[in-house]
């Protein structure tokens, strides 16, 4: 790859030294490249080729980011920040495109390096989570006052739970992969909670929660830590930033955040959610985002984290029914186990429901 090549297509400043792979991600190919300036020390910018299997239409995309990103760094002002260091930043093509095409049509684009940062996998210990909960609340807070509306679906549908359930039931109904009599158990519990995939969905069409910006990948490594402090510096990844419910990024974070074990974990007697990582999530969320909430919303919080679970437990049964043709595997029923981890929280929350509520309870504190 032509790192040069393709950096002198961007507003990037200095003299190009080099470029490398960099970081983990499974959808975007993500390059680090160098330049060197002034300063003791090179200067660093992420380069991201798209996925565009994934994300069909770039032009949206990068118009939500750069909407969202510009509210941001105008809030991060007025609060004092640094808005370099606090909210990423797109680095413009040279014509002034948010994106380049090369003649290949390959598609990238760019953004200046947060420095001193670190980017965890997994959770090492509760403070780690209470921050990255932290660093999602402000990002809500911050775009309380931003119209979500105005925002593009970048992947339709994408937490509309009830059609969900209907790709579910049709892939139980096409059976491709001749496997649903082996997985009955798995089909049953969720058709038992059908009811539940609409919730949240009548409670926003009957205007009782209101459309809010959400990130929708909220996980742990998607927030940048400052390496000296360990706080919450920057919410990143927002390919997914989309009009949606609160429910959806404060569940997910509980999802993945405070499971007991890993996603594919094969032993259920391991699978739990923690309530130790329940309570430090809520807190630090409920401190920056709190007073922004309304109180419907912050009822639903647990429920948000079940059905977030549920939903994604479904996605993962129907990819099994259908064969493995959406989520990567590395070994065979790797996706049924998935599923199998996803039902297990599902089932651990349902029994912990009233401790979680009054989790949330004790932080209303926080809310006034």
């Amino acid at each position: 790859m032509d790192y040069e090549s393709i950096a002198s297509k961007f507003q990037m400043e200095g003299a190009f030294i080099q470029g490398e792979p960099f970081g983990c991600g499974h959808i975007n190919d993500t390059y680090a490249l160098y330049f060197k300036q002034a300063s003791a020390r090179p200067v660093r910018y992420i380069l991201q080729r798209m996925n565009e299997s994934i994300f069909r239409n770039i032009e949206e995309l990068m118009q939500n980011i750069a909407s969202v990103t510009s509210f941001l760094s105008e809030q991060v002002k007025c609060e004092g920040g640094n808005a370099q260091r606090e909210v990423l930043q797109i680095i413009k093509t040279t014509d002034g495109g948010l994106y380049y095409r090369d003649n290949r049509g390959n598609c990238y684009r760019a953004f200046l390096f947060v420095e001193d940062t670190v980017c965890l996998q997994t959770i090492e210990k509760p403070e780690q989570f209470y921050q990255a909960a932290k660093a999602f609340g402000k990002f809500q807070r911050q775009l309380h006052a931003f119209p979500a509306e105005t925002l593009f679906e970048t992947i339709p549908h994408f937490h509309d739970t009830r059609d969900r359930y209907r790709l579910f039931t049709e892939a139980v109904a096409r059976d491709t992969a001749g496997r649903a009599k082996s997985v009955q158990k798995e089909i049953d519990f969720i058709r038992m909670r059908e009811k539940d995939t609409g919730v949240l969905l009548d409670l926003l069409e009957n205007e009782q929660l209101p459309l809010r910006v959400t990130h929708n990948d909220t996980k742990l490594n998607n927030v940048l830590l400052d390496h000296k402090t360990g706080k919450g510096i920057c919410v990143i990844d927002l390919d997914t930033v989309m009009p949606g419910l609160i429910h959806y990024d404060f569940g997910d974070s509980i999802r993945y955040g405070a499971s007991t074990a890993a996603e594919d974990e094969t032993d259920l007697s391991k699978v739990s959610m923690s309530l130790e990582l329940f309570a430090a999530f809520s807190k630090g969320f409920l401190e920056e985002c709190g007073q922004s909430l309304t109180e419907t919303e912050r009822t639903y919080l647990p429920f948000g984290a079940k059905l977030m679970t549920l939903e994604c437990g479904m996605r993962f049964l129907t990819d099994y029914l259908n064969g493995d043709t959406y989520f990567k595997i590395h070994r065979e029923h790797q996706n049924l186990d998935r599923c199998r981890t996803q039902l297990k929280l599902v089932e651990d929350m349902e029994k912990k429901e009233e401790k979680m509520a009054a989790i949330i309870r004790e932080c209303r504190q926080y809310c006034f």
